[in-house]
């Protein structure tokens, strides 16, 4: 199945890509943006933007649509939350995402070391992107950050396929719960389509997202990063992302749809 032409990204130019990670060089810290196999990354980086990744770059979980690395992860580096300041310093940021591999072999799943670089970044604005460690969630809120991101990645129906470590439910509770607990957070999330789902249960999961007191939604187009990931279905027309905007609109939630939508992407201006 080749990519349509929307689909076509212009090829970085790869002295922005390098001026970033020089700027990043010495401090051993991970960007989603690379680990992940990004393909805004030389736009973003052109932007001066990224998206730093905690807790290390190998997640103990096995989902079929992702590029990070999986397997046994290293111990966690105490020293991250300042090595994260210093790379927010060097690269002027006043804004900063932060996301993580999951990581199941820890007590807490992580939320103690996410509340950590929460802290060490106060008082700028951090919107953190977590994964689904719904009991151990208020840690991470106790250290305020701006917006509670938790991916909700595709359809019920597919979680089997695509995401079979992980439940629907106890994600959409983990939203929920987040604005039950702090509602000065603002609570975003996101999913992909072209793994296989329809439009019907695109708009179902518009409205259970609603339900759970979602704010923001970001809504992509997947893209396998390897021939090993599991297969791209279709590739969803631009105007298909637009309808998914109006109807989410529709619903009271903030979406940003589109074929190169990402998490993460641009999402400062989402706010």
């Amino acid at each position: 199945m080749s990519l349509p032409k929307f689909l076509i990204k212009q090829v970085p130019k790869q002295q922005n890509i390098r001026r970033v990670r020089e700027l990043l060089a010495g401090l051993d810290i991970y960007t989603v943006c690379e680990s992940a196999k990004c393909p805004n990354i030389g736009e973003c980086f052109c932007h001066n933007t990224l998206t730093f990744m905690v807790l290390g770059n190998i997640c103990t979980r096995n989902c079929k649509f992702c590029g990070v690395q999986k397997g046994q992860p290293l111990p966690v580096d105490p020293n991250e939350p300042a090595k994260i300041a210093q790379a927010v310093q060097r690269l002027g940021l006043d804004y900063i995402v932060i996301t993580s591999v999951t990581r199941d072999d820890l007590k807490d799943g992580g939320a103690s070391h996410f509340a950590r670089v929460i802290k060490e970044l106060n008082p700028l604005k951090v919107e953190v992107l977590i994964p689904d460690f719904l009991e151990h969630l208020p840690i991470v809120l106790a250290a305020k950050p701006f917006v509670l991101n938790h991916n909700i990645e595709t359809v019920p129906r597919l979680y089997s396929q695509v995401r079979p470590q992980a439940n629907y439910q106890r994600s959409l509770e983990l939203l929920k719960q987040s604005k039950l607990l702090d509602k000065t957070v603002y609570t975003k999330s996101g999913f992909m389509v072209g793994l296989g789902e329809n439009q019907e249960e695109v708009l179902f999961l518009l409205e259970d997202l609603k339900t759970a007191q979602c704010d923001m939604v970001t809504i992509g187009q997947y893209l396998a990063p390897a021939k090993t990931n599991f297969p791209v279905q279709r590739y969803v027309e631009p105007e298909e992302f637009e309808n998914y905007q109006r109807v989410g609109a529709k619903l009271g939630l903030k979406v940003k749809a589109g074929p190169f939508v990402r998490s993460s992407y641009q999402a400062k201006e989402l706010i």
